[in-house]
């Protein structure tokens, strides 16, 4: 039950995150979360992050069925086919490694760093 709690305040406090970053986002903006935001956030707020992530690419898998699309149609086979064999810890920690690495880079969004840096390398590995 206290884990039930506290997976809460941690999405809590990823989606308060977002609202900070997306600031005065106008109706048609996307937020970005950046390596900024990345390096500037806890260890719970990155997580709860991947976790969204991950539950949206989840939920497009299952929207998607029995007759997912191509790759050439979607990128949710490719990210789960880049990142096979990854935790959420690992990608937290390879982020947080490669924007450590690269500091001049902290405007990079999180989600171009993970498929450059990870998906895609793992494409490669994974074949």
């Amino acid at each position: 039950m206290a884990m039930k709690y506290e997976l809460r305040a941690t999405l809590f406090g990823a989606c308060m995150m977002l609202a900070v970053v997306s600031g005065s986002a106008r109706a048609q903006e996307i937020p970005v979360v950046t390596g900024d935001h990345w390096t500037q956030s806890t260890e719970q707020v990155k997580k709860a992050y991947l976790l969204g992530i991950a539950n949206s690419l989840q939920v497009e898998a299952a929207y998607q069925g029995a007759n997912p699309p191509s790759d050439a149609q979607s990128f949710v086979p490719r990210f789960a086919k880049g990142l096979k064999g990854e935790t959420l810890d690992s990608v937290r920690q390879g982020l947080d490694k490669w924007y450590a690495a690269n500091p001049g880079k902290l405007n990079r969004p999180v989600l171009e760093t993970i498929w450059f840096e990870m998906v895609v390398p793992g494409l490669q590995k994974n074949k």
